[in-house]
């Protein structure tokens, strides 16, 4: 994969959606590998030529959300960026406590869709409005808000050597390792608490109460 072009899976049942994001991406110089509303594409050859697989929640039932789907690509070290009708706060922190590389809405459009995908392949995080929403920290503490599995990982990896140890404990992919730290990097980015380096963040998480230093 080049940097620059990487190369997408769009899973989706509207054949609209379909058309505009593949579009959207060649305008990009972003390849479709394939494009469909069958599930099975991602695990297809050309589903699996990807960097990225673009994954509607929803496909043909409204009522139906797919998290076995996407909880089966995080598993196999796929990098998904979720793009969906939902707008809710809870959909959005379980699809990156599932392990998701993002998540946005279609109301968010192309702009959000390429750079998603983009950072997505070079393992950058990338937080659109609608997930900065739902990320958004207590104004009045400055404290952000982490999903339980991010505090897990976050301590495995104070308490680890190297991101591998900690897939290896998590039982995740050291991808996903890596998208959970850089997540909460940008929580406390966005709550004006900067912790660029491990030895900062290990700082903002004992201000926070998030680890003992019994943890360490």
């Amino acid at each position: 994969m080049s940097r620059l072009s990487p190369t997408v899976a769009i899973i989706d049942d509207h054949p609209v959606v379909l058309a505009g994001a593949r579009a959207w991406f060649q305008d990009a110089g972003i390849t479709v590998t394939v494009a469909g509303a069958d599930l099975r594409i991602a695990w297809s050859p050309d589903g699996l030529r990807a960097d990225v697989v673009v994954l509607d929640l929803q496909l043909s039932d409204w009522h139906t959300v797919s998290w076995d789907a996407l909880a089966d690509l995080v598993a196999a070290g796929r990098r998904v960026v979720v793009y969906t009708m939902r707008e809710d706060r809870e959909t959005a922190l379980r699809c990156l406590d599932a392990g998701c590389a993002t998540f946005l809405t279609k109301a968010e459009g192309e702009e959000h869709l390429v750079a998603a995908v983009r950072a997505a392949a070079q393992d950058l995080p990338y937080v659109p409005p609608a997930l900065a929403g739902a990320m958004s920290a207590d104004d009045t503490s400055g404290r952000p808000r982490l999903t339980s599995r991010e505090q897990e990982v976050l301590l495995a990896w104070f308490q680890c050597e190297s991101k591998q140890l900690v897939a290896e404990r998590c039982n995740i992919s050291p991808r996903t390792v890596e998208g959970y730290i850089d997540r909460v990097r940008v929580r406390y980015a966005r709550a004006g608490r900067p912790a660029p380096t491990k030895a900062a963040l290990v700082a903002r998480a004992l201000q926070d109460g998030l680890i003992e230093l019994d943890d360490l």
